[in-house]
């Protein structure tokens, strides 16, 4: 299976040797081929014998769990778990629905995980590009849903990973919705990526006004909190550049009472993002506002992004393809090549020297 990757819209990056600009331009199409293989997958089991869901994954491909997460609190009867470690939680079981989510397939915290989950007799859905996620999925008759090889990094295959999560649990009853929602905004996420690669994106102008200070971003509670996380993961992978989220209602409860001191130095060096949505609480809404007239005072710049979209889902991932987008001109601005994540590949070839280390290999 191969997906598009905006190979129609030439990079206008000063450096980008994964093609990742391509590759976030492509999130529309990569969606469509999303839908297909979660409407195609089989073998699934009968959504009245769930009594919970769990999805595994870490970074770009846990995102994918987060975003099942915060669709589901709102019209799912089971709930979702995300596991972002090596351990399962000991109450999944045989009445348990686990996504185990890896793009290369060989994430370490994911596998440990996934074995433990078809152990003790969970249903199994594989989200991979292969590697041995896949491997143990065919071994234990797993259904497996591929991500395409042409995704250069984990965190260009947003779509790719989430998208069958959702229409899987739309399938099997869990997700009423879903799979409509996903596809009603493929139309909108292609009028917005034409106007994020165009001469007037706004992407540009948000990445001006963050310049070189560190972006702070706030997102409601459910979606446009994930959204929130997504950006920082960005900015700090694509961009190499430190970030901070949180959401509301919650930072009313703790974060505001930290800039209190200190506004000389963090007039200097953070701005403050806000990731705003027609599905806010009303009282979310009036924090937002009151949030940025005290920011105002002690950061250098509030910058409000509002999304767009015709559901949820859509408004979701509007925010996700404008804070990609920012990403990107931020690490064009420091002539910094998005793709490659160095330090990540370090970790990663030390524990691994490490755990063969530990087994005698």
């Amino acid at each position: 299976m191969t997906a598009p990757t905006g190979g129609g819209f030439p990079s206008p990056l000063g450096v980008d040797s994964e093609s990742m600009w391509a590759a976030t331009a492509g999130l529309p199409e990569q969606m469509v081929v999303a839908l297909e293989a979660g409407h195609a997958v089989d073998s699934l089991p009968e959504g009245d014998e769930i009594e919970a869901i769990a999805v595994l994954g870490m970074g770009g491909s846990g995102i994918a769990g987060d975003i099942l997460m915060a669709v589901a609190a709102a019209s799912s009867r089971v709930p979702v778990a995300v596991v972002k470690s090596y351990e399962l939680p000991s109450w999944v079981g045989p009445r348990s629905l686990v996504f185990a989510v890896s793009c290369s397939g060989n994430t370490e915290e994911t596998l440990a995980t996934a074995e433990a989950a078809l152990a003790v007799g969970a249903s199994v859905v594989a989200v991979t590009g292969g590697g041995q996620l896949a491997r143990l999925a065919g071994e234990h008759g797993a259904p497996v849903i591929p991500v395409p090889p042409s995704i250069p990094q984990p965190r260009a295959a947003i779509g790719a990973m989430s998208v069958p999560l959702l229409v899987v649990s739309d399938r099997i009853g869990l997700l009423p919705d879903a799979a409509d929602q996903v596809a009603g905004a493929l139309d909108h996420l292609r009028a917005r990526r034409d106007q994020l690669v165009g001469p007037d994106s706004p992407a540009v102008e948000i990445a001006r006004r963050i310049g070189r200070t560190i972006p702070l971003v706030h997102g409601a509670q459910g979606l446009p909190s994930v959204a929130a996380s997504r950006w920082k993961t960005q900015v700090n992978e694509n961009a190499k550049a430190p970030a901070m989220w949180s959401a509301q209602p919650e930072l009313c409860h703790n974060e505001i009472a930290g800039w209190g001191q200190f506004g000389d130095a963090t007039r200097q060096v953070i701005t403050a993002v806000e990731l705003r949505s027609a599905d806010e609480h009303p009282q979310v809404a009036r924090r937002f506002d009151w949030v940025a007239e005290v920011l105002r005072e002690v950061v250098a710049d509030v910058v409000e992004v509002r999304a767009d979209g015709p559901s949820p889902i859509a408004r979701f991932f509007d925010l996700v393809l404008v804070g990609d987008f920012v990403s990107l001109h931020l690490a064009n601005r420091d002539g910094v090549d998005p793709g490659p994540v160095p330090i990540l590949t370090e970790l990663k070839d030390l524990l691994a020297v490490h755990a063969a280390s530990a087994t005698g290999g």
